[in-house]
């Protein structure tokens, strides 16, 4: 019973709201989300392990914050609207 809201993949991290339970910590939702997502991409992808350094997929870190109903607009609006910026290819 989670929803994700908005979710945007860059290059080296993932923006996203996510909805959850109130009986469920950041940190557990966290590990559910990175935990299951390598085990499908690893699944998928078998060939990815030989461009892994180590056995973690992701990253040990990451950043949560929570949300009121006056920045939920704002921070929703953010991640519709970032877009990566990609360094120039040298002519």
């Amino acid at each position: 019973r989670w929803w994700i809201e908005e979710l945007k993949v860059m290059k080296d991290h993932i923006h996203m709201i996510v909805q959850l339970q109130a009986n469920i910590s950041i940190s557990e939702a966290v590990r559910y989300l990175k935990g299951g997502s390598s085990k499908k991409l690893r699944k998928e992808f078998p060939e990815i392990k030989e461009f892994l350094w180590g056995k973690s997929f992701w990253a040990d870190g990451y950043f949560a914050e929570t949300v009121g109903k006056v920045n939920y607009e704002v921070i929703k609006t953010y991640i519709k609207e970032n877009k990566e910026i990609m360094p120039q290819e040298e002519v």
